[in-house]
């Protein structure tokens, strides 16, 4: 049975997956609290240790997960593992009476986000996920803006990330030992068996589609939802996309390079990963802040709306906007037979704005829901949809198919190789939740 929290009363939290950014933002929702770390799990022990001092002497370290599920003093669980492990955590947890904020992409796969947005449902369960650009204010202004049409009708929304990996590409590893304290078999869980490779653990598992989507579903996931916030829209009708490994022959599997179209009902979007370049965009203000920039000329990361009126551009620190100018006099020649030139709305300006990184008002709201039982801002069924543009964009290119999308049914339609990547195989002993 759920322990019932007074206004008053510390949340008991506990950590699954203790790496980099699970103990990150583990330390924001303890600062958003009242809130404690009361255990940690994790398959590599020297990073689970870490997480128990940290959180405090009586705090418990658990290399299997299930264990630390089966204490019935933790309200709640925080999911930081890679990709590969979110659904079944997910599931097991909800079905322990714990609520859940695990981090974004929801799951490796679009079947496995489905399964989890039915197990919250089913045991009544409060699950965040991690993309806090839902907890930005400035996200929901703009949303607004388009909306109400402030910047004219938008017909095409562009996203990009942009990092330049040819700087840090992953090293060679012949016949390497697997380090102490590291349960590889867990690690791997329900994804395929293969010999200890340290590039497919830690931070660079990302590079492989046994554990994730790579870079779109690592940064885009967080761009494609808030384009899909803004735009009022929930997934595409088509997808086609290109890329692959062009540059970066270090080992990876996912993309170095690729671009997505998206069709939706009244516009096209456009997803851009490129880990070749850094620059990204242009049409910087100065004296403006930008997320991740490392000189004052690029813009690596970012949404752009484009109006008839304007265009926006967005990102997790800050939105500016740039009116479009009037229409130039026509030459002489064509201006008898022309209509004057339009001019912009007048209330268009140009303008811009810096605002807190959102992580810590997306714990906080977190901690609330708990309390007050409401539905969080990235609930669910929210955070399967926006990490399913993402696959969705990985399923296109690497069928090379233009792919048609049933939203409602969660299918393609008459395109069989497709559907076939909707789930997978769930290596034996962890087929730990039905797909």
């Amino acid at each position: 049975m759920q322990r019932v929290m007074g206004a008053n009363d510390r949340i008991r939290l506990a950590l699954i997956g203790c790496g980099g950014r699970g103990r990150y933002v583990a330390r924001l929702m303890r600062d958003a609290g009242p809130a404690d770390y009361v255990a940690s799990a994790d398959v590599y022990a020297t990073n689970s240790e870490s997480t128990r001092e940290w959180a405090g002497a009586d705090a418990k370290s658990y290399g299997d997960f299930r264990r630390l599920l089966d204490r019935k003093d933790i309200d709640a669980v925080h999911i930081a593992t890679p990709d590969h492990w979110h659904a079944a955590i997910c599931v097991l947890a909800c079905q322990s009476g714990k609520d859940v904020y695990v981090e974004k992409p929801t799951s490796l796969v679009i079947r496995e986000g489905r399964v989890m947005v039915d197990a919250a449902r089913q045991h009544n369960r409060i699950v965040q996920v991690g993309t806090q650009h839902r907890s930005a204010p400035h996200f929901q202004k703009i949303a607004e803006m388009i909306q109400r049409g402030d910047i004219g009708p938008v017909r095409f929304v562009k996203v990009w990330n942009y990092s330049n990996h040819t700087l840090m590409p992953m090293p060679a590893t012949p016949n390497p030992k697997a380090p102490d304290g590291l349960d590889w078999d867990m690690y791997l869980g329900p994804s395929p068996k293969v010999p200890f490779d340290p590039r497919r653990f830690l931070s660079t598992y990302r590079y492989f589609w046994d554990y994730s989507g790579g870079y779109i579903t690592d940064f885009g996931n967080h761009r494609l939802d808030t384009m899909q916030q803004i735009m009022g829209v929930s997934a595409p009708h088509t997808v086609s996309a290109s890329g692959g490994v062009y540059e970066m022959k270090d080992g990876r599997e996912t993309p170095d390079f690729m671009t997505v179209t998206y069709e939706y009902d009244n516009f096209i979007a456009t997803y851009e990963g490129n880990n070749l370049n850094g620059h990204g965009m242009g049409g910087r203000t100065p004296g403006h802040r930008y997320y991740n920039a490392r000189s004052e000329a690029d813009q690596p990361n970012g949404i752009a709306f484009y109006g008839t009126e304007a265009t926006i551009y967005a990102e997790r620190i800050g939105w500016e906007i740039f009116p479009e100018p009037e229409t130039p006099a026509y030459s002489s020649r064509r201006a008898a037979a022309a209509p004057p030139p339009r001019k912009r709305a007048a209330s268009v300006k140009r303008m811009w704005e810096n605002v807190e990184e959102p992580t810590k008002a997306h714990c906080a709201n977190f901690l609330e829901c708990l309390r007050s039982r409401k539905t969080p801002n990235a609930d669910i069924e929210i955070g399967h949809r926006g990490t399913s543009v993402a696959l969705l964009g990985n399923i296109a290119m690497r069928t090379g198919h233009k792919l048609h999308w049933d939203a409602k049914r969660e299918d393609f339609q008459n395109d069989a190789s497709a559907s076939a990547m909707l789930t997978r195989n769930q290596r034996k002993p962890w087929d730990l939740i039905r797909l």
